[in-house]
């Protein structure tokens, strides 16, 4: 008898012991091949692979996280440090003394269609996503941006304040993808963050009463002039926005001066869409949504201008900036990736830094699959997960805070979409089978966000020749060094990184690879 409870006991041990094993995060990828160049990771209810919660080593020893196209997805391994040379013909030189931006955090947005997605799972399947992203086992996901009334991802047109001639915006009220779907899954996705989430609010389209064209789409713009009563109107808008989310203990980090302003200034443009050149823009921050932030509960909610294309700065920060009345009202500068490849970083961001350094530059939005030629879902395609990674790794460099992906659940056909504007997502959800796939790109935001905490600081890194790895390197407000090596090319390559008062890490960073490593300085 006592023998048998005994063994009862070490059973129940045992099983407690594995729980906490998978609850370390310790759970391996469940590999789905969908005939692309590389894997995603399939998650239920039950079941989801994490490396959990991460911890460095000692100093003199560091830590290193590998994804890859061949299959590995973080996978974490532990080295010493050297005291001398491993003689690698390349040599990374960390160079601390160079001090650049600080880090404000990554993420992506809770639309419409995320929330139809995950909620589409089982109640199981819907914590186990929410955990991915923002649990400390998690990715580490502290910014989420939330479009004000509907964008294209939703499933029909509306505003807050659809009744025309509203101007005191009496009938203005949320609605019920807000009160149903969005705010609830908010609340989750705060209650399980280590820390307070940055929502970052953005607007696509005013009411079609206050607008030009009488529409939420095409080409419009509001009617009269900043200073106006549409003006006006659209700036209380957003504070109504606010205080309604407060009730539901939301508040807002920022917000935008709207998505894609020159999408509103195009003919025949599909969908919701409200136009601003730059100088409105910078009329109606200092005439109108300055002063009606700055008489509300929120003065302190920080102002994004922008929130389009690089291919638009300088000019847009030097029109905006420029301006002494709009610029005590604003922030930062929000750059969407889209067009990144048309003009080059340093044009952009870097001379757009280096005329206004007190203005933050932030990635508001980006998505894979937006491209007519190579539309939609891949499921598996790792060479998206190298485009999000050389766009992160290419912002940092040339001073960007954060960087926010796109949807946070798609389903497989890349919706729902009303104007079927179909796009990819890190995590694809197949509500049929109660599933959902975490895409190579979900790794690659996990090599930024789970790794560099707010406060981060980017230092210099220097290579000892030419070479095809793009690298950018962090000290966390702990300390610690973070260094993020991407290598898109088809090699191996072998390399050494010297940190001066710790020692030479030797390395190697495998074809088609994205690494994360990490060590203690003190």
């Amino acid at each position: 008898m006592a023998l048998s409870s005994l063994s009862s006991v070490l059973w129940e041990l045992l099983f407690v012991a594995a729980q906490v094993i998978l609850s370390a995060g310790y759970n391996k990828c469940v590999a789905r091949n969908f005939g692309y160049d590389s894997v995603v990771c399939e998650c239920n209810s039950t079941y989801c692979d994490s490396i959990g919660s991460v911890s460095l080593p000692p100093l003199g020893q560091f830590s290193s996280y590998l994804s890859n196209i061949a299959g590995s997805r973080l996978e974490a391994s532990q080295g010493e440090v050297r005291a001398n040379s491993t003689g690698e013909r390349l040599r990374l030189t960390i160079v601390p003394y160079q001090k650049y931006q600080k880090t404000r955090g990554f993420g992506g947005a809770m639309t419409d269609a995320a929330a139809i997605n995950i909620l589409s799972l089982s109640a199981g399947a819907q914590e186990q996503l929410l955990r991915q992203y923002f649990s400390s086992e998690g990715i580490g996901y502290s910014v989420v941006r939330v479009p004000m009334a509907s964008c294209d991802f939703s499933t029909r047109l509306y505003t807050y304040a659809d009744t025309p001639g509203d101007y005191d915006l009496h009938n203005f009220t949320l609605a019920p993808e807000d009160i149903n779907m969005k705010i609830p899954l908010l609340q989750r996705a705060q209650a399980l963050s280590p820390r307070p989430l940055s929502l970052l609010a953005s607007a696509w389209s005013a009411p079609a009463w206050m607008k030009t064209n009488g529409a939420l789409t095409g080409k419009g713009s509001l009617k009269g002039q900043p200073g106006g009563k549409e003006h006006k109107t659209w700036a209380q808008y957003y504070v109504r926005f606010l205080e309604e989310y407060a009730k539901y203990n939301l508040t807002f980090w920022a917000l935008t001066t709207g998505n894609e302003p020159s999408a509103g200034m195009m003919t025949n443009y599909s969908f919701q869409a409200l136009g601003f050149t730059p100088e409105e823009q910078r009329d109606w921050v200092s005439l109108d949504l300055g002063p009606a932030l700055h008489a509300s509960s929120y003065p302190h909610t920080h102002v994004l201008i922008l929130d389009d294309s690089r291919i638009l700065l300088p000019h847009w920060a030097k029109v905006v900036l420029s301006d002494i009345h709009a610029g005590r009202y604003i922030h930062g500068v929000a750059v969407h990736w889209y067009l990144d490849s048309v003009v080059p970083p340093d044009i952009s961001l870097g001379t757009t830094h280096d005329l206004y350094p007190e203005y933050y530059l932030f990635g508001t939005e980006a998505c894979a699959g937006w491209n007519p030629l190579n539309k939609g879902v891949m499921l598996g395609s790792w060479d998206r997960a190298e485009q999000y990674a050389h766009d992160i790794i290419e912002d940092l460099n040339h001073y960007v805070v954060g960087w926010t992906d796109w949807n946070l659940a798609l389903d497989p056909n890349g919706g729902p979409n009303w104007v079927k504007n179909v796009v990819d997502s890190p995590v694809i959800v197949d509500a049929t089978r109660d599933v959902f796939y975490k895409q190579p790109s979900f790794y690659s935001m996990a090599h930024f966000s789970k790794f560099l905490w707010e406060g981060s600081q980017r230092v210099g890194v220097s290579a000892s020749g030419e070479t095809h790895l793009e690298f950018s390197a962090f000290i966390r407000p702990d300390g610690s060094l973070v260094l993020i090596i991407l290598n898109r090319s088809s090699s191996d390559i072998l390399f050494e990184v010297w940190d001066p008062p710790v020692g030479y890490i030797p390395s190697t960073a495998p074809a088609h690879s994205l690494l994360t490593l990490a060590w203690k300085r003190q």
